[in-house]
């Protein structure tokens, strides 16, 4: 009996033993797990501070400055600011000057829009197609993108001038910078050109991206090439044409460079835009609250535009 005894304890040592080791394992690797996790989520941040602290110099600290600038009276008549409230946004509510901004950019917007993404599908199709120098097609569509704003701009200030310009050979009376009904268009023409390239390099990723088997399946269907781009390629590139969607409203919400060169919103307001006469209220006649008052809205009014898109399309996006 002693015996079977002696092996019965050794047996339930050698159990709580083996618990006990178990037990320890398992509380080192959830120490591992713990330490490893730390070091990535340390990694992480290490990488995306740089980042952070671009965004929040550049960005996120002029958006809050200017909330704060825009409830004080600071302009050439006061030595310091003044808290006014809201009363520097009843006054651009009622400057008929912001309003004719906000028609000419959202005219601006409403066109350069579809027709820059019209052009950059058009042309992101065609290079895919092109079967010899499809590099060299592709470089020429995005050329327009390297060239510096300030330069672009006086290529096409050249391009529009009367009499020596390029559109002078075709027509001399032609004045279209200095015609009020076809300054915003001329504005318009050149924000397509400068646009349509960049974005079709989104949409040549995009196309890239689609599953073959799906224009095989539409093939064997018997589908014609009109339903082979609205039943297939169109609704795959959904999420392409949401984030092209965001990068082609800012560049038109956001032109100074262009305005300044070709016709600092003349003739009379018939090009000026709301970025521009912010720069013009803030830098020119000093009057900084106003102007953030007006950086503000326009800041809510890009960040709504591009929420209601994109809770919009999501809903009809294709994910892989």
């Amino acid at each position: 009996m002693d015996s079977v005894t002696n092996i019965e304890n050794s047996f339930y040592i050698e159990s709580i033993d083996v618990n006990r080791y178990i037990t320890r394992e398992k509380e080192n690797a959830l120490s591992h797990a713990r330490a490893r996790k730390w070091r990535s989520t340390v990694k992480a941040w290490a990488l995306l501070l740089p980042s952070l602290f671009f965004l929040g110099v550049f960005t996120i600290y002029p958006i809050f400055r200017s909330l704060f600038n825009s409830l004080y009276i600071d302009n050439l008549s006061t030595s310091t600011p003044i808290f006014n409230g809201i009363k520097n946004y009843i006054l651009v509510f009622n400057d008929p000057v912001f309003w004719e901004c906000f028609w000419n950019n959202l005219i601006i917007a409403v066109v350069t829009i579809p027709v820059s993404i019209i052009f950059a599908v058009m042309m992101a199709m065609f290079s895919n197609k092109v079967k010899h120098f499809k590099w060299l097609v592709r470089l020429g569509y995005v050329y327009p993108t390297f060239i510096p704003l300030v330069a672009a701009a006086n290529i096409w200030m050249f391009i529009y001038t009367p009499i020596y310009g390029l559109l002078g050979y075709l027509n001399k009376d032609w004045r279209l910078l200095a015609d009020s009904s076809t300054a915003i268009w001329a504005i318009i023409a050149m924000l397509i050109w400068k646009n349509a390239g960049y974005i079709m390099l989104f949409y040549v990723a995009g196309l890239n991206g689609i599953d073959r088997q799906l224009y095989e399946a539409a093939k064997i269907d018997g589908a014609s090439p009109l339903q082979v781009f609205t039943k297939v390629t169109w609704p795959m590139l959904k999420p392409t044409t949401m984030y092209v969607f965001v990068i082609v409203l800012t560049n038109a919400y956001k032109m100074v460079d262009h305005l300044y060169i070709m016709t600092k919103g003349g003739p009379g307001n018939s090009t000026n835009t709301l970025l521009f006469y912010i720069y013009q209220t803030g830098f020119d006649y000093w009057d900084t609250g106003k102007s953030s008052a007006m950086t503000v809205l326009l800041v809510v009014i890009l960040l709504a535009v591009s929420c209601i898109n994109f809770f919009r399309e999501d809903k009809k996006a294709y994910y892989n």
